[in-house]
């Protein structure tokens, strides 16, 4: 299959669609890597509105800023800044202007949040200058979708048109929501399997832990995760909890069979976007696609595709844990440190999947609506989803104490999870502090909001 590593040249089979994803395998766990990408709103300090991409002081002009100060390599698309890189990290615009750092594939987490206070602190020097600020929340808390500006990036037109034929959520997630998420290694096709079916079912506990979008157009909107609903009512095609992974037998090509139905969003060619939404990439394969007629895709076409699937854990040559709310600066790091601490610890992995295993797909779509209106107190087979989260922050606790991953000061990964124990110890979500604070000290104004949260 080496000739399938050549991504122009036209695919032959389904094997390499499958071939695509089992080379993420990396038997060598000294490999394995930790990457972390999280996204934010910026806002004008003075006004507490939105930034556009265009003008003086806009997206694109923060951006240039932040390559000429600090040495990013810019990428371009018709004749505009949409993104930065470098050192194996990138900056990019969500299709609200959200402003997401991609970090680089990182070895531990001590690693990772260095990562990302350097980013913060370059983010913060530049902005700064320019009267912008950025909020750490897992949804808009004031400005309504007609109010978001819109990035000029031209797959997100085509998904932003597509959206309103396949949910009522759709454009509320793109514009107007930001997550953390982490990305993670597996070993091997059996590991993987593993590691998907304990993500997708403890996914909800993290969506709780993180709970962070209390708010929406200047008032309470009856949520603790908003962005979490958002999900379950944005396009069944390609969101979810994946039942099927839990099938006997589920492994790479499951998955490719599962992503080939995924009705496509775009063809990239010559620096266009052609719009080939709800269009069958089954079709594409055979030549048949009605916009490219005789064409068949490339691997890029097929990882592209990939892309554009949005389950709760989405799979390509790592697995991307896909379930929290945006935060501050602390929890941002705590994501990678929950997820790492069971993952990449085969002890750790066995008693997550021991905690989860008797649970039916019943049982797990039901956390899954539960969490975003009811936080930690989810039901979940006679308990609640803070029992849960006490349960799998002890597991992850263990797993970061066996890698022993230590800064220079002899401190191993656990710290990193000490915000999330006062959350579950507490029961209390970060959406129901801020609620508190809301009815109290803000006098029922969402504005404060700006400062407790900004970075």
């Amino acid at each position: 299959m080496a000739e399938a590593k050549d991504k122009s040249r036209p695919l032959e089979s389904f094997s390499e669609l499958v071939w695509s994803l089992e080379k993420g395998c990396k038997p060598d766990r000294t490999t394995w890597r930790i990457g972390t990408e999280h996204e934010k709103f910026g806002f004008y300090a003075d006004t507490l509105t939105p930034v556009p991409y265009e003008g003086e002081r806009g997206i694109g002009a923060l951006l240039e800023n932040l390559a000429a100060r600090f040495d990013w390599a810019r990428t371009v698309e018709n004749g505009r800044l949409i993104a930065l890189e470098k050192d194996g990290a990138s900056i990019t615009l969500e299709p609200g202007g959200q402003f997401e750092l991609s970090g680089a594939p990182l070895e531990h987490l001590h690693q990772t949040c260095g990562e990302t206070g350097d980013h913060l602190r370059q983010v913060r020097e530049i902005a700064g200058a320019m009267g912008i600020k950025f909020l750490g929340l897992g949804f808009s808390p004031l400005w309504s979708l007609d109010e978001t500006p819109i990035m000029p990036k031209g797959r997100y037109k085509i998904m932003r048109d597509y959206m309103q034929r396949v949910g009522r959520l759709g454009r509320q997630m793109m514009f107007r929501s930001c997550t953390v998420q982490t990305n993670l290694d597996f070993a091997s096709e059996a590991d993987m399997v593993k590691k998907m079916r304990v993500g997708l079912a403890l996914q909800p506990i993290a969506t709780a832990l993180f709970a962070n979008s209390p708010f929406a157009e200047g008032r309470p909107n009856g949520f603790l995760s908003y962005r979490a609903h958002v999900w379950t009512d944005t396009d069944p095609d390609r969101t979810g909890m994946l039942p099927f992974v839990f099938d006997q037998g589920f492994g790479f090509e499951a998955y490719a069979r599962y992503a080939l139905d995924v009705p496509m969003y775009f063809v990239y060619r010559h620096g266009k976007y052609l719009d080939a939404s709800g269009l069958s990439f089954r079709d594409f394969m055979d030549g048949k696609l009605p916009i490219l007629p005789g064409e068949r895709p490339t691997l890029k076409d097929w990882q592209d595709h990939l892309t554009t699937i949005f389950p709760e854990v989405r799979l390509k040559t790592y697995l991307e844990m896909r379930g929290a709310d945006a935060g501050p600066w602390s929890r941002l790091c705590a994501l990678p440190a929950f997820w790492a601490g069971i993952y990449y610890c085969d002890a750790a992995l066995e008693a997550a999947w021991r905690l989860v295993q008797p649970w039916t797909a019943e049982d797990r779509e039901a956390l899954r609506r539960a969490v975003p209106v009811l936080g930690l107190k989810a039901p979940i087979r006679g308990g609640t989803a803070r029992d849960i989260a006490l349960a799998a922050l002890a597991i992850s606790r263990q797993g970061l104490k066996s890698r022993a991953m230590l800064d220079s000061g002899g401190a191993d990964e656990t710290h990193f999870l000490s915000e999330l124990d006062d959350i579950a110890a507490t029961g209390v979500t970060p959406a129901e502090r801020l609620l508190e604070r809301y009815h109290a000290e803000w006098g029922r104004d969402v504005r404060p909001v700006f400062d407790a949260c900004a970075y």
